[in-house]
């Protein structure tokens, strides 16, 4: 009998000890380190966001300063720039665009800017279209879009159909490529 009260007894304290042990000191240490995950997934989150930041930046300094001109006068404000034709004319070859005629037209001075437009006649399917405006959008010069024309009369498209080439349209586009003026 001594044996089973000591044993009831002992089973009783360990209880006691586990209830105690489990309600007041191993409880609060899971709930501290799922805090302190969530506080660090929290700050991985924030630093993921300042190197996107940063990397962003970092292309648009290299964006401003190859675009930007010491005045009005520079060649990279220039009414016909030719380097500017040259890479327009390279990604239209290399979307297998093609080129009627590129027309620089006058450039526009204004306080902080110099725009210059350039109206390209092309011959090109939509997708061939797109593929271009993208690398045009990811060059290194400053580019608008301003005007987009589609012909798209039935006589034309008939009879290009009968040339197999009944995707391709003409179309003429109207860009702009903007050039900074150093502020004094």
């Amino acid at each position: 009998m001594k044996k089973a009260l000591f044993a009831l007894i002992l089973l009783t304290f360990c209880a006691g000890s586990f209830y105690y042990f489990d309600k007041y000191v191993y409880k609060p240490k899971p709930a501290k380190v799922k805090e302190l995950d969530e506080s660090i997934q929290r700050e991985n989150e924030k630093l993921i966001a300042a190197q996107i930041i940063a990397n962003e930046l970092k292309q648009v300094t290299r964006l401003i300063e190859g675009n930007l001109a010491q005045s009005a006068r520079d060649s990279l404000a220039e009414d016909a720039s030719l380097p500017f034709m040259n890479q327009l004319t390279d990604i239209l070859r290399e979307h297998d665009i093609q080129l009627k005629s590129v027309e620089p037209g006058k450039s526009r001075n204004l306080k902080t800017h110099v725009t210059t437009p350039y109206t390209v006649e092309i011959f090109t399917s939509y997708k061939s279209l797109v593929n271009f405006l993208n690398d045009v959008e990811k060059s290194n010069r400053l580019v608008t879009v301003d005007k987009f024309e589609l012909s798209s009369q039935v006589k034309q498209v008939q009879a290009l159909a009968k040339d197999g080439l009944i995707d391709k349209r003409p179309m003429s586009l109207t860009v702009s490529t903007l050039t900074l003026i150093k502020q004094k």
